[in-house]
């Protein structure tokens, strides 16, 4: 099983639209654009647009990984609390003969949805081409090796696995992420201390190896 794919905030806030719609949730990020097919003009969509492209995890109870839940002050039962509106997949509160109660799984628990993980933490980088002396300022997430952050990268430089990238003059193990080598993470520090951390972005300066063959 391969590594999976990790996301910024940032990146989940862009698919933001009925027609390409992420929402992030107990650390997953999950594509429901199918589902918003599936079940275009429903209105038991609408809660879930109105959290489109941002973080929903207070929907959850993160020991069962199910939708939160209460005990209904008039019926005494315990029921899905849901205070933006019943939303797709959650039962009526009563019996009703248009509900099809074998719904297996929700899509809170269907893996087909998953595209990745939400970083833990995001970190911002500054790539330096020696070569041409570009400058590129980078959100990454903390978990990812250098050779993800790579193909970040390539969008602004095609030739990047023709260079060797270093930090403090020592080449930079692409198989590893920043901090396990040795690019450590300040911000906790630099809070404490009340500086500004983007002062003290991390330089990983890239150098040419004089060889286009990797492009």
């Amino acid at each position: 099983m391969g590594r999976p794919k990790y996301f910024t905030p940032a990146e989940v806030a862009a698919h933001n639209t009925a027609a390409d719609l992420w929402v992030s949730f107990l650390g997953k990020v999950c594509d429901l654009t199918p589902l918003m097919d599936q079940y275009k003009g429903d209105a038991l969509l609408l809660p879930i647009m109105e959290c489109a492209g941002k973080d929903i995890s207070f929907w959850f109870d993160p020991e069962t990984k199910d939708v939160q839940k209460h005990v209904d002050q008039l019926t005494n039962c315990v029921r899905y609390y849901t205070p933006r509106g019943r939303f797709v997949h959650i039962p009526p509160a009563g019996p009703r003969s248009d509900w099809a109660s074998a719904i297996e799984p929700p899509w809170w628990r269907d893996k087909t949805y998953e595209v990745g993980l939400l970083t833990s933490k995001t970190r911002w980088i500054r790539i330096i081409n020696t070569l041409t002396s570009q400058e590129q300022l980078l959100e990454v997430c903390s978990e990812e090796t250098l050779a993800e952050i790579l193909q970040r990268y390539l969008r602004y430089n095609s030739h990047a696995c023709s260079y060797t990238w270093k930090h403090d003059g020592a080449p930079l193990d692409m198989s590893r992420t920043l901090s396990e080598n040795d690019v450590h993470d300040d911000d906790p520090e630099l809070e404490q201390l009340r500086l500004d951390r983007d002062l003290f972005t991390p330089a990983i300066l890239l150098h040419f190896n004089d060889d286009l063959t990797e492009g």
